[in-house]
């Protein structure tokens, strides 16, 4: 396995670890220090602090396909979705909501699709938006965004505002 495939295998199998600093050796393997905590852990960690608050939050379960949008411990709203298909995952981690556009245009090297509703991008390129050109609810389908049928996507996009705390966990 090279060290880009290593890279990749990490990232995607759960094991990648949140503030390492990886070093790539003189024999071309990366090297992950044992002193980082793994992300799974980090996630638990900021659920049950969010959890013991009365912030507003989302939680993305990739495992089971769903969102849930809390305040504090409390549930308020949850809702089957699709995030990324396995050649385009929707990566694990502690995000913050960053910009809201009630429409924008989502491009890709295989997809173009102008007047996506609701979007709220968390990190980068990755949102959570409404998704009309599917019904594939519950089937991880995208590119690695977090698709929401439209109704539900202008409720969240309602609900959340800019900070919002989003956490992706397995």
């Amino acid at each position: 396995m090279n060290s880009i495939m290593s890279l990749q295998w990490l990232r995607r199998s759960g094991k990648f670890l949140a503030g390492a600093v990886l070093t790539l050796t003189a024999f071309g393997i990366w090297v992950v220090p044992t002193y980082s905590t793994p992300v799974g852990e980090l996630i638990a960690k900021k659920m049950m602090e969010l959890e013991a608050s009365q912030e507003r939050w989302i939680q993305i379960d990739l495992k089971n396909q769903r969102l849930i949008a809390w305040e504090g411990g409390t549930q308020v709203y949850a809702i089957v979705i699709s995030t990324g298909k396995g050649s385009t995952p929707t990566r694990p981690g502690i995000f913050n909501i960053q910009t809201k556009l009630a429409k924008s245009r989502m491009r890709g090297a295989d997809y173009d699709v102008p007047n996506v509703p609701y979007v709220m991008f968390y990190e980068g390129n990755y949102a959570i938006h409404g998704a009309f050109w599917h019904r594939r609810f519950g089937t991880p389908v995208s590119h690695g965004c977090v698709n929401v049928a439209v109704n539900h996507a202008r409720w969240l996009f309602d609900w959340a505002s800019v900070g919002t705390p989003v956490v992706i966990n397995d």
